[in-house]
């Protein structure tokens, strides 16, 4: 007796709905990729020239420290005073030891302001610290 019948399956087709998943997935995963990736290039902070400067990645996680002209220093658009944004580096220092940090100083400013944030920084027991600088521009560029 042969109980298998000569019934062959429809070949499946394609599934829109997992397809429309992933994609929307895709979609925020690169949208939130986007936000945190930018480097607060709406700040009005002009940074100073080295003939060495290279445009590195940024490290995960990594906190951007703007230090303005008038020393004023702003985190994530929001300005700190010494005391906040000493509460708010040390409280990083407990939540993610070893936290990166980049300072983007203003070329205009005051060196005992870049000095200040960096006190503070090693207050926070801060260690892993790099400064942002601008490519020298040529005079064939625009």
């Amino acid at each position: 007796m042969n109980f298998r019948g000569r019934h062959q399956p429809n070949p499946i087709a394609f599934q829109i709905a997992p397809m429309v998943d992933f994609l929307l997935v895709l979609l925020c995963y690169s949208i939130m990729s986007q936000i945190f990736t930018q480097w607060e290039a709406e700040l009005d902070v002009k940074l100073p020239t080295a003939s060495s400067a290279k445009i590195e990645q940024r490290l995960p996680g990594e906190i951007i420290l703007n230090i303005m002209k008038n020393g004023t220093t702003v985190v994530n658009g929001r300005k700190l005073s010494d005391g906040e944004l000493s509460t708010l580096l040390k409280r990083l220092v407990v939540l993610f030891p070893g936290q990166p940090v980049l300072l983007r100083a203003d070329s205009d400013t005051a060196y005992q302001h870049v000095i200040r944030v960096l006190d503070l920084c090693r207050q926070a027991d801060i260690w892993n610290v790099s400064f942002a600088t601008g490519l020298v521009e040529t005079k064939g560029e625009s």
